[in-house]
């Protein structure tokens, strides 16, 4: 079937926004009082566990206090208005390849869509601070984790993202920088093009159709069917 249209993932995939939500996170427990402070290996260890909230609440359970369910999705409300913030101010830049690979898109008539575990107001700062428009101007569809039942690394929110765009998981490529996202995208039934990211490198990646440094051309060029 031809290819019709390109799914993205959005944190380590667009852009390397992990270290971001990381300092966001330590910056929203200190203004809150709690002792909590997520190291870089502690957060790539905690990365494995998609979703912010899920993620306090696993390092909630890890050391066994902290605060209740309530208070987390508080914390995480304040979380993402300064993550918001600091990618408002233009810090993070697109990862290499990604801007021509979706210009490029566009120009040869594919769709583009994203699917994503983190939330709608995560993605529409990083994509206004990079690309200077409204998501809705570069992605026709955005299938966030806060809209599906279960997040990565079930595939809910790539059929999501299917199912916005009426087309089946055979005309569509999706791209990914984690395992979690990797078995989503296989689970929904797409291929997959995998570019590790800062925090991902050195997993296991063997499940990708395609596993690549980057999303320039020269490192796409031999992927059938990419503009």
């Amino acid at each position: 079937m031809p290819l019709k249209a390109l799914i993205f993932d959005v944190d380590g995939t667009l852009a390397e926004t992990e270290e971001v939500h990381r300092q966001a996170f330590n910056e929203t427990f200190a203004a809150h009082g709690l002792d909590w402070h997520w190291s870089r290996e502690d957060y790539r260890e905690l990365l494995r566990t998609t979703g912010g909230k899920e993620r306090m609440a696993k390092h909630r359970a890890s050391v066994g206090s902290g605060p209740s369910d309530a208070e987390i999705a508080d914390l995480h409300k304040a979380k993402t208005a300064r993550y918001v913030e600091i990618i408002a101010s233009g810090a993070v830049p697109l990862l290499p390849g990604v801007q021509d690979l979706i210009a490029r898109a566009h120009a040869a008539g594919l769709r583009v869509a994203i699917a994503t575990t983190t939330t709608r107001a995560n993605v529409d700062a990083l994509i206004h601070a990079t690309f200077g428009k409204p998501t809705t101007a570069v992605f026709e569809v955005v299938a966030a984790g806060d809209e599906v039942a279960q997040k990565k690394p079930a595939p809910d929110v790539y059929l999501r993202a299917l199912d916005l765009l009426s087309l089946p998981p055979e005309a569509c490529i999706a791209f990914e920088d984690s395992r979690a996202g990797l078995a989503s995208a296989k689970a929904a039934g797409l291929r997959v093009v995998l570019t590790p990211s800062a925090y991902t490198t050195g997993d296991d990646f063997t499940a990708a159709d395609w596993l690549r440094a980057d999303l320039t051309q020269a490192s796409l060029q031999d992927i059938p069917d990419l503009p």
